[in-house]
């Protein structure tokens, strides 16, 4: 992917280290001319559609041509050195994984579970969004459920599937999260086939289309809010959970799932959502004969969430801190954004580093100690990590083990990186008690 605007942080930067693709993004000096379908690079060299190019997603170099490639090997000494890595660390490593795929990706870096799925980039698929588009279009709870239940299957699917790859390791799910727009078109073509398929004509569908429209989405209708105000998704959501849960533990190990609450700013929020989980599994249990548990939990990523971790943590199992939104609400500051001066910041010593690549341990992380703290001091034993993109930062991994975080979870393909920062890091640690232990 190589985008004119964003920055190392940027969905489309995620989204990348994600799938393992290379990325280059925020390369200003591109001109992009879409009624010719061109690019004009700086010194007036022009790629029209259909031209290779190659990128190197390392340097950032974006090179003409299709380049001749080397595949990646896997050196037996590297698998000696993580071996080690993982016989010295203190800390464990989970994988961000939301597809099957990419839950095999994780488990060949020997990652120990998954500590984010985000179960809303399953409803992408064609045959899904079609559905989930009648759902946002349902005017009644109970319309709204009728659509979901069409739904139910794939997810459940899509869950068996996860638990089968992970061999009983724990798989954190996280609810819905995004606002319902990004599952709607936003150009007129895409509006008149949405109006057919729904056999609704196009200016109800305009209109309706118009009116789920927010000024920032980003902090408006979405996570827990729309868990709250349209509980029948989060209810399927559930019981796909509970029932893949059966059928994956008749097949070998046990599961234990941990599913994910998002956006969580108040404990009624918690409390509510809880409720509703608890009588699916309940049903759940009654119509299959079968007993399960599973975990709750609180993804943390306003500072309300942190500053009142004492009152959320006796409801839930774990506290997990998504560190990319929750930097951007400390910092008032859009990662997408921020590519066009941060560099400058840094440059100029606003910033000692980016905070979105490397954690900020003065704000954002005196946030997580407070929280910490907190939750623990209400529930001791209660389980602490991030999953945000710092999961797989060295700088950030220590952080972690400072603050005695449970695990750190991050893109499939970093896993090898955090687990041999962990160890370099306990390794590191030992020396230094070992020195000033002698007289």
């Amino acid at each position: 992917m190589l985008t004119h605007r964003g920055g190392m942080t940027s969905h489309a930067a995620v989204i990348g280290r994600g799938m393992g693709k290379p990325c280059v993004v925020g390369v200003s000096d591109i001109q992009i001319d879409l009624r010719r379908k061109q690019l004009v690079f700086r010194g007036g060299r022009v790629l029209k559609a259909g031209d290779w190019i190659t990128l190197d997603g390392t340097s950032g170099d974006v090179l003409a041509g299709d380049t001749p490639l080397l595949e990646a090997t896997r050196d037996p000494a590297l698998a000696t050195l993580m071996t080690w890595a993982d016989a010295a660390r203190d800390i464990a490593v989970r994988a961000n994984a939301d597809t099957p795929a990419d839950a095999k990706v994780a488990r060949s870096f020997k990652a120990e579970g998954i500590g984010l799925c985000r179960t809303e980039h399953m409803f992408f698929e064609t045959e899904r969004l079609t559905v989930m588009r009648e759902m946002i279009f349902a005017d009644t709870g109970e319309d709204r459920a009728a659509a979901l239940e069409l739904l139910l299957p794939m997810q459940r699917a899509d869950f068996i599937d996860l638990f089968r790859i992970m061999h009983g390791q724990p798989v954190c799910i996280r609810l819905f999260d995004p606002p319902l727009h990004e599952f709607l078109p936003s150009d007129r073509a895409g509006l008149r086939e949405l109006a057919e398929s729904l056999d609704l004509p196009l200016s109800d569908v305009t209109r309706r289309v118009e009116a789920l429209g927010e000024y920032n989405p980003m902090l408006g209708l979405r996570g827990v809010r729309l868990g709250v105000t349209m509980p029948e998704i989060y209810e399927m959501q559930a019981r796909a959970i509970f029932e893949a849960t059966v059928a994956a533990s008749r097949e070998g190990e046990p599961v234990v799932p941990e599913i994910m609450i998002p956006l969580v700013s108040a404990r009624r929020e918690v409390e509510l959502v809880k409720t509703r989980i608890d009588a699916v599994a309940a049903a759940v249990r009654n119509e299959t004969g079968c007993e399960f548990t599973y975990r709750l939990g609180v993804m943390v990523e306003t500072p309300r969430a942190a500053l009142r971790a004492g009152e959320i943590a006796p409801l839930v199992s774990f506290l997990s801190f998504g560190t990319n939104d929750l930097t951007q609400m400390t910092y008032g500051l859009s990662r997408d954004d921020a590519g066009r001066f941060m560099s400058a910041y840094v440059q100029q010593g606003v910033f000692p580093e980016d905070p979105f690549h490397r954690l900020d341990v003065d704000g954002v992380g005196e946030l997580l100690e407070i929280a910490a703290t907190r939750g623990r001091q209400a529930k001791p034993g209660l389980v602490l990590s991030i999953c945000g993109e710092h999961g797989g930062n060295p700088e950030s991994i220590a952080f972690c083990r400072d603050a005695g975080f449970d695990y750190v979870s991050c893109s499939p393909f970093r896993v090898p990186v955090a687990r041999l920062a962990a160890a370099q890091l306990a390794v590191k640690g030992r020396i230094t008690q070992e020195l000033v232990a002698q007289p």
